[in-house]
């Protein structure tokens, strides 16, 4: 399975990292008040693996992923817990923050 990341540094403490599955790149998702758009300009940097995307995990400290097999790794590999995600169209989101 592949992912599309994308990392950006925002000064010199704060590096955000964009996940998404790679099927949901350009899609709105709405539900209720909620709309969610899988931005290109936010998530599409490259395509890799989703074990190299949980990998840049570590050298990030915003993390924002999207997609049913990028947050369930998140959730394997212990950075998102279960009950902190957010499901928008039965596609789930999660937040990191690294403080």
């Amino acid at each position: 399975m592949q992912v599309y990341v994308k990392l950006k540094q925002i000064d010199n403490k704060n590096v955000i990292l964009a996940i998404c599955d790679e099927d949901l790149l350009g899609k709105t998702l709405c539900e209720g008040k909620i709309t969610f758009k899988v931005k290109n300009e936010f998530y599409n940097g490259c395509k890799v693996t989703i074990d190299e995307a949980m990998g840049m995990i570590e050298n990030a400290n915003i993390i924002n992923l999207v997609g049913k097999h990028c947050v369930e790794q998140a959730i394997k590999n212990g950075y998102v817990h279960p009950d902190a995600i957010l499901t928008i169209e039965n596609i789930p989101h999660a937040q990191i923050m690294k403080l």
